[in-house]
């Protein structure tokens, strides 16, 4: 029996969801910025700064040059999204807040073991809370010491008792993210002049919620298995699945088959499903695309694994590595480093997929690293001589209106 979506069907309509289909705008706004993470139901947070701090980049791949204080603006100063845990470190709608209340709840202190502290000094804990209400929005360095422990936090990148407290409370809901300072560090204050009242008094059953959460995912993904939606919002399999097929009795989700997939998958309904998909963009490690592994496998045949925290020898790709998505297939990979001291964008690694027109694809990616580099205030592409594809990309980087440095090692 002949599968109800094709393969390349199914990669159409993903694409399509995510935002990949429409063409970026002329001159991106702050209404656009919104409307992708309206699309989206979540931008996950990740301030790691070898290229630029990946949920720029999740807006740069739909949108192209727009201006980056549009996300602060819309989360820091009109407050309609909010951090929270969700995939990970997150931006959400306001109006998610009380869909993740079972979240908070379940919330475990982080980092392992940190609990202990908890209990053992309650009342550090309720005293952050009593200088938050009486002194207003605070960082971590604004609170004292503790009393009989060090101040610092070995071995955890939270790094002082103080974050980490903040921190647990964050997770928990009593307290939510006010600002950010231009070292990205958090500003914490209390929920309740954070989050809008309506939103957080409201209450919903912990199962319409998590139906609601699939829905979002569903919508955010065009067509998906049970395990990538259950992914989005770090749902358990457990609880995921019998919410899934109260959706689908419901109408509201459609089980379907997808060529080459072993399991069911869930098809959004009135998901747009284009002839074909332009897109010619620079994914970065965080981008929702690519977020689950064997989902990008399953749609595009690219096996991917971010590698940062891999020891350097063992890297097979590189240490901050984007994929190249052209039309609708990701066609090559490169590891991208900013190299703000002398304003290049160094191409550290390139790497092409087998079975693609090399000279096409080079010539695309070369025009995207040159408006990227651009976007970044950054004056020259330089192409490192490692990987497969490096010599047609700095070729093709040389025709182009920026200077390319073809050669040297990484550093």
């Amino acid at each position: 029996m002949a599968p109800d979506l094709s393969l390349a069907e199914a990669r159409r309509l993903a694409l399509a969801a995510q935002g990949f289909a429409d063409a970026r705008p002329a001159e991106p706004d702050i209404g656009h910025v919104r409307e992708i993470i309206r699309r989206l139901g979540l931008v996950q947070l990740d301030y790691v700064n070898v290229l630029l701090p990946a949920h720029y980049l999740v807006f740069y791949s739909r949108l192209g040059s727009y201006r980056r204080a549009c996300f602060e603006e819309l989360v820091y100063q009109r407050r309609e999204f909010t951090e929270h845990w969700a995939h990970e470190a997150s931006v959400i709608p306001m109006e998610s807040w009380p869909l993740l209340a079972y979240r908070r709840a379940q919330h475990r202190a982080r980092p392992f073991g940190f609990q202990d502290f908890l209990d053992q000094y309650p009342e550090y804990a309720l005293e952050a809370l009593e200088h938050l209400r009486t002194r207003g929005a605070l960082t971590p360095a604004d609170l004292p010491d503790p009393q009989n422990r060090s101040r610092k936090l070995a071995e955890s990148w939270f790094g002082t008792v103080p974050r980490a407290v903040l921190e647990a409370h964050f997770g928990r809901g009593q307290v939510s993210i006010a600002n950010r300072l231009p070292n990205f560090t958090r500003v914490y204050d209390l929920a309740e002049r954070v989050i809008p009242g309506e939103h957080l008094e409201h209450r919903v059953e912990v199962e319409e919620a998590q139906r609601r959460l699939l829905l979002m995912a569903a919508k955010a993904h065009g067509v998906a298995a049970a395990g990538d939606l259950a992914d989005y919002f770090r749902m358990p399999m457990q609880e995921a699945k019998p919410r899934l097929l109260e959706l689908v009795e419901a109408g509201l989700l459609e089980k379907v088959r997808v060529e080459g997939w072993r399991d069911a998958a869930y098809f959004y309904p009135g998901s747009p499903l284009p002839t074909e998909v332009r897109a010619s963009a620079l994914l970065c490690p965080f981008d929702p695309v690519i977020w689950t592994r064997q989902r990008t496998e399953r749609l595009f045949g690219f096996e991917y694994r971010f590698e940062i925290f891999v020891p350097q020898e063992k890297r097979r790709w590189g240490s901050y590595v984007l994929p190249f998505l052209l039309g609708d297939r990701l066609v090559a990979r490169v590891d991208l480093k900013a190299e703000r001291a002398t304003g290049k964008l160094a191409v550290l690694g390139s790497y092409l997929e087998p079975g693609v027109e090399p000279v096409l694809v080079a010539e695309a990616l070369a025009s995207e690293l040159s408006t990227l580099a651009q976007w970044m205030g950054l004056n020259k592409v330089r192409v490192a001589r490692r990987g497969d594809f490096a010599k047609p990309l700095a070729a093709a980087v040389r025709r182009g209106t920026f200077t390319s440095v073809h050669g040297g090692t990484e550093e």
